[in-house]
């Protein structure tokens, strides 16, 4: 490895790992137990945890998409750019899938009010639709990850 690479793709795994390690623990535990989860206790745990994974997973997919971008253009060799760009390419459907299909329930779910149930909750529980979009970005970020270690893997 060098140049650049040597310094930019270690970040990159490090970074993807970190981000797939948090999104892969959503899956596996938050997301079911907010399944679990009464109405108020449900609305207080989302109102509780938010805060803390916002700025976090943004800026470390951001981060890493910037870093896969930089060397999808500088690696010395196509067939490594091409695989930092596909990387790249996944943790921008993971951002677009967290901005489009789940800040919006997180915003939806801070705004209530954890003492009042809504009349139509049985209707509007985003649970399900935050747990499927939640896994689809998990599986893209997993796939992200796998790209970005085996090319760092083979660099070295």
């Amino acid at each position: 490895m060098t140049g650049a690479a040597a310094v930019l793709a270690p970040l990159a795994v490090v970074g993807n790992g970190v981000a797939a390690g948090i999104m892969l623990s959503t899956v596996i535990g938050i997301a079911p137990f907010f399944l679990s989860l009464p109405y108020e206790n449900y609305v207080r745990t989302v109102q509780f945890l938010q805060p803390r994974f916002d700025p976090v997973m943004p800026l470390t997919n951001g981060g890493v998409l910037v870093l896969d971008a930089v060397l999808a253009f500088t690696a010395d060799s196509g067939t490594v750019r091409a695989t930092f760009a596909v990387a790249a390419v996944l943790l921008a459907a993971v951002i677009a899938i967290s901005v489009t299909r789940n800040v919006p329930v997180n915003k939806f779910v801070l705004a209530l009010d954890p003492r009042r149930t809504p009349d139509d909750w049985e209707r509007t529980d985003p649970r399900r639709r935050w747990r499927l979009w939640n896994a689809i970005r998990t599986s893209l970020c997993l796939a992200a990850f796998a790209v970005n270690a085996a090319t760092a893997v083979s660099l070295a």
